[in-house]
This record gives C-alpha cells, sequence and structure tokens, in this order.
C-alpha cells in the first residue's frame, strides 16, 4: 500500500491567516501531497515568545479555522515534546509515530536561507523532503545535490503577516477578510490581541 503523503507546515498561527490557509490549500491541490498538517509550535527557538498567545487558544483557532478542509488538519504534535521544539525532532516523532506516512516539510524561503541556523540541518536536508514556498525578497538557491528532494512551489505569493494582524486588532481594525472566519469570532468573542 502506498504511503499517504503529508506535508509539515509549522508556525505559531498567532493567529492563523487567509494567507496560512491559501499556502495549504495549494500545496494540496498543486503539489502530490494528500493532506497539509498545520502544527502549532508551543515556542520558535529563534523567534521572541513575548506576543505569542497561549498554546491552547491558537491550536483552538487552527482547528476551527480548518473546519471546511478535509485535507487541512491541526496538530498539536509539539505540545507533547521537549521545549524550544525543533524541526528535526518533531519530523523523527512523527516518522516513528505514523509508518504509513510519508512525510515533507513545508518551509518559506526566508526560513530556506536561514537552515543552517536550524539544530541538525544537514540530516533534515537529507532525510526529508522539502517544498519551498516563495518570499518577497527571498531568492532561493538549491545546491545540485539536492534538487531531487528538495523543490520551489510556484504558490503564490501572499505578503499577510499575523504581526500585521494582531497590530491592526489592537488598532481596532475590522481583520474580516484576512482571518477565517470562525478564528476571527474566537478572536472577538475572548478580546485576544487587543
Amino acid at each position: 500500500m502506498q504511503k499517504k503523503e503529508i506535508a509539515i507546515f509549522s508556525g505559531s498561527f498567532n493567529p492563523i491567516h487567509a494567507g496560512h490557509l491559501m499556502l495549504a490549500s495549494y500545496i494540496c491541490s498543486f503539489t502530490c501531497i494528500d493532506e497539509v498538517w498545520l502544527v502549532v509550535s508551543p515556542h520558535n527557538p529563534l523567534k521572541e515568545a513575548d506576543d505569542l498567545l497561549d498554546d491552547d487558544h491558537r491550536l483552538e483557532m487552527v482547528r476551527s479555522a480548518l473546519l471546511p478542509f478535509d485535507n487541512l488538519k491541526a496538530s498539536d504534535v509539539e505540545f507533547r515534546l521537549p521545549r524550544p521544539s525543533y524541526t528535526i525532532d518533531t519530523l523523527d516523532h512523527l516518522v516513528s509515530h505514523h509508518p504509513d506516512k510519508h512525510f515533507t516539510l513545508v518551509i518559506g524561503a526566508d526560513n530556506w536561507n536561514q537552515l543552517p541556523l536550524w539544530k541538525e540541518y544537514e540530516r533534515l536536508l537529507h532525510s526529508y523532503p522539502m517544498l519551498i514556498y516563495p518570499r518577497a525578497g527571498e531568492e532561493v538557491v538549491i545546491p545540485e545535490g539536492l534538487s531531487e528532494g528538495i523543490r520551489l512551489v510556484d504558490a503564490p505569493m501572499i505578503e499577510i503577516s499575523s504581526t500585521f494582524i494582531r497590530r491592526s486588532i489592537r488598532e481596532g481594525r475590522d481583520m474580516r477578510a484576512f482571518v477565517p472566519e470562525r478564528a476571527y469570532e474566537q478572536i472577538l468573542l475572548n478580546g485576544w490581541y487587543r
């Protein structure tokens, strides 16, 4: 039996926004990926944790935002792993717990260009396929020896950031068009990011 192709798209999703959904949907529709798992990260070791909404609140927002999508799933796998969470550890854990699935990492061009800062990045490069999505101002160069497992996807470039959304909500702006409806309802109901 052929293994199901799963793409791992990790992030703080603080909050999840339309750009995240568009990219995940694009990957399912235009690549060989069957499902995209949006892995809610407790804390990215390369980012400050000060402005991070509670882990369970962010997971709740992602789950509610993904309800209309059959092939997009929310994952809290990193909540049960040692912190800070590292991508290589997450992927190793997923592979050992889901032998019936084949995992591909989804990263932005900005993260691709920072990969040497990541834990065990060389093993990551040689152990897991990657899909790189374009980011403004970031050039992607894939070394020749890695071109089989790593590729740039021609996804639309969506320049929406969670930082922009949080700031706009604090300023009292209507961000309905930028945040999935169910997640936005939770933000308003709970007064998050005010």
